[in-house]
C-alpha cells in the first residue's frame, strides 16, 4: 500500500497558477486512471439514493447511518457537512459506502447548542470543513485510530476550534453552528469562488494562504474533483479570509517553488493502513512537512488530503480565546 500511495503522488504535475487576494491555488495534473463508479455524496442525496439518519431515534454525537438504496458506491469526503436532524456533523474520514448496504459512519458535531430534530434525515448544503479544523481532526483520527482502533475525533477540540473561529469572524449564533460562519462569510466566499477554476486534467490542487503551503487535495480522477472543486476552494478560502484579519502579508502569493517542495517531499511519507469504515483501505500519511490520509480500493487511490506542518505550527493564535462559546457568554455579563 506505501508503494502505492508513493506512486500516485509521485505521478502528480504542477499546472498552472491561480490567485485571489491572499489565496494562491496550484492546479494538480495526472494521467492517472481510476475505472470505478460511484456518485457523490452531494448526488446521492440530491437523487434519493441514499439515506443519513441518526444511529437510532436517540441519536448518538460521534455516529450516522447510511442506507444507500442503490446499487451504485458513493464517495463521502472527510469534512463534508450534513445538516439537520439532532445536530449538524461532519464526517471523520473519507468512505466509499457500498451499493445497496447500510453503513455506521464516524462524524463530529458542527452545533454545538442543539439537540433536537430540525428533520428526520440529513441533508447537504455543498459545504466541506474549513482547512484548518480538516488538519486538527486528521491528526486527532490518527491518533484514535493508533490507540482505540476507530476513527474518533477529539469532540471537545473541535467544538472549541469552531468557536473561536465564529469569535474571530463576528458569526456566533445560539446553537454555535459552523453553518452560521458560512453563511456570514457568503458574500466573500464567492468573490473567492469565481477566481479560480479548472485545468484539464486536473485532479487536485495545492492551497497556499498567506504564501505559505496549508494543503492539497486530490482525487484518483479529474472528474470527482470537478464535481468538489468549489467546495475546496471555499474550505480553504474560509481561512484565507480569517486568517486576512491576523496577517499582515495577506497579499502575499505563494510561489511554485514552495508548491513543489511540498508536494515533493508528500511523495516521501510514512503510511500507516486501517481497514476503512466501507470499501477499501484507510492509509494515514505522516512525513516531517505534512500530515494527512487518503483511501484506497482495488490497489487504486480514490482520493487523499494532506495538511501542511508549517501551518498546523501557526494554527493556534495567541488570544484567540479557544474557550467553549457556552463559557464565553457567561463571561459577558
Amino acid at each position: 500500500m506505501e508503494r502505492l500511495i508513493h506512486e500516485y503522488l509521485s505521478g502528480l504535475k504542477l499546472g498552472r497558477k491561480q490567485s485571489y487576494r491572499n489565496l494562491t491555488v496550484f492546479a494538480l495534473l495526472s494521467d492517472y486512471a481510476l475505472d470505478l463508479d460511484y456518485l457523490t455524496l452531494d448526488e446521492a442525496l440530491s437523487g434519493n439514493l441514499i439515506d443519513v439518519v441518526e444511529k437510532d431515534r436517540d441519536g448518538t454525537v460521534p455516529e450516522l447511518k447510511v442506507v444507500n438504496k442503490s446499487d451504485r458506491m458513493v464517495l463521502i469526503l472527510d469534512g463534508e457537512e450534513l445538516v439537520g436532524a439532532k445536530q449538524n456533523r461532519i464526517v471523520n474520514t473519507t468512505i466509499l459506502i457500498a451499493g445497496n448496504s447500510t453503513t455506521v459512519i464516524p462524524v463530529s458535531c458542527v452545533e454545538q447548542g442543539r439537540w433536537s430534530y430540525r428533520s428526520d434525515k440529513f441533508s447537504s448544503e455543498m459545504r466541506l470543513m474549513a482547512s484548518t479544523l480538516r488538519a486538527h481532526k486528521a491528526d486527532q483520527v490518527k491518533y484514535s485510530l493508533k490507540n482505540r482502533g476507530n476513527f474518533r475525533s477529539n469532540q471537545g477540540e473541535i467544538w472549541n476550534e469552531i468557536s473561536a473561529k465564529a469569535f474571530r469572524m463576528a458569526a456566533e449564533s445560539p446553537s454555535m453552528a459552523m453553518s452560521e460562519i458560512y453563511r456570514k462569510e457568503a458574500p466573500s466566499l464567492q468573490k473567492y469562488i469565481k477566481h479560480f477554476d479548472l485545468s484539464d486534467s486536473q485532479v487536485g490542487a495545492v492551497f497556499m494562504i498567506n504564501g505559505k503551503v496549508a494543503g492539497m487535495d486530490c482525487f484518483g480522477k479529474a472528474e470527482t474533483f470537478s464535481k468538489v472543486f468549489e467546495k475546496l476552494v471555499e474550505s480553504y478560502a474560509l481561512d484565507a479570509i480569517d486568517s486576512s484579519g491576523r496577517d499582515r502579508a495577506k497579499a502575499k502569493k505563494g510561489s511554485k517553488n514552495d508548491a513543489a517542495k511540498f508536494l515533493e517531499a508528500s511523495a516521501d511519507c510514512r503510511v500507516e493502513t486501517h481497514k476503512s469504515v466501507g470499501q477499501g483501505t484507510d492509509c494515514r500519511l505522516d512525513s516531517d512537512q505534512s500530515t494527512g490520509f487518503a483511501l484506497a480500493h482495488e490497489d487504486r487511490v480514490l482520493h487523499t488530503s494532506l495538511f501542511s506542518r508549517a501551518a498546523e505550527n501557526n494554527r493556534r493564535i495567541p488570544g484567540s480565546r479557544m474557550i467553549r462559546f457556552s463559557h464565553r457568554r457567561r463571561r459577558r455579563f
